[in-house]
């Protein structure tokens, strides 16, 4: 919406047009460094000093030399109202398909490409509930609660991340989709009971999906071996498989064919002392009646 002709943000959005960009992730930063440099080229064409360039599209002038300078990470809106300002007929607007690829941290961006290729994905969690299972406020609850803290900005970043994780829900062909999560974390009302409410929806929401099963780690089992932390495991067409468990290996990602056996034992192993998949939809019913 604008007022009079200018831009009209929520509070803060002015002074936070971007993410900073990470130093160690070298295709971001080249990809970052060209649009920033497509950017002040046809603002000087353009005749417009930083100034007066930042408001017509509602930002400050440091942090317009920070996005041209390739150490912003710009957002959509910015390269929109950039476009818009500037006459580029499209062109500005376009490099968000280059600049959306790297607004992600590099770590998560290749978790989610090897999500993104898997045909079959197993996930034990017993701390919190696997990001790819969380609801928007339930993540921003989480990454909110890291110490030290996160900026405002660099939590939504992260939380956009995880949300976009998520399209593997919706690929088709379905890739096949485990979970086991440890009743613990399900107790826990992280964010209240409105968030907590939304969180237990979403989990039986996903866990009815014809390509997800959904198991409970009760509480009162005997000792299994995720007990010492997060386990992973991706397979994909070609045959090939990655996985990463907290207490194995050093926690380093694993594509030995050995050491991948005895994660899939371990897991094979929890899933097996775990809930049945229907047995753990009740069980979260049970946990949304009485939140």
């Amino acid at each position: 919406m604008s007022v009079d002709g200018e831009a009209v943000r929520p509070d803060g959005e002015a002074d936070e047009p971007g993410w900073e960009v990470d130093p160690d992730d070298e295709w971001g930063v080249a990809v970052i460094t060209m649009v920033g440099r497509q950017l002040k080229l046809l603002r000087e064409a353009a005749g417009l000093r930083a100034a007066e360039f930042g408001a017509l599209v509602g930002y400050g002038e440091d942090l317009v030399y920070k996005v041209e300078a390739g150490k912003r990470i710009p957002r959509r809106e910015y390269l929109v109202d950039a476009d818009r300002v500037l006459n580029a007929n499209g062109v500005i607007e376009a490099t968000w398909e280059d600049v959306k690829r790297v607004r992600y941290p590099k770590k998560i961006r290749e978790l989610g490409k090897l999500e993104a290729k898997a045909i079959e994905i197993g996930i034990f969690e017993c701390n919190i509930i696997a990001g790819l299972l969380q609801t928007s406020e339930h993540a921003r609850e989480l990454i909110q609660a890291r110490q030290p803290p996160y900026s405002p900005d660099d939590v939504e970043r992260m939380v956009a991340a995880r949300l976009a994780r998520q399209s593997v829900f919706d690929r088709d062909p379905s890739p096949s989709l485990h979970f086991v999560l440890e009743e613990a974390p399900l107790h826990r009302q992280v964010g209240g009971t409105m968030v907590w409410r939304k969180q237990l929806e979403r989990l039986l929401e996903l866990g009815q999906l014809h390509n997800v099963t959904l198991q409970v780690m009760p509480t009162n089992t005997d000792a299994h071996p995720g007990l010492d932390g997060r386990i992973e495991l991706m397979k994909f067409p070609d045959g090939t498989a990655v996985g990463r468990s907290d207490g194995a290996f050093g926690g380093r990602p694993i594509t030995d064919p050995k050491q991948l056996r005895i994660l899939e034992l371990r897991y094979g192993t929890i899933r097996a002392q775990a809930l049945t998949p229907r047995a753990s939809l009740a069980f979260i019913e049970q946990l949304l009646g009485e939140t």
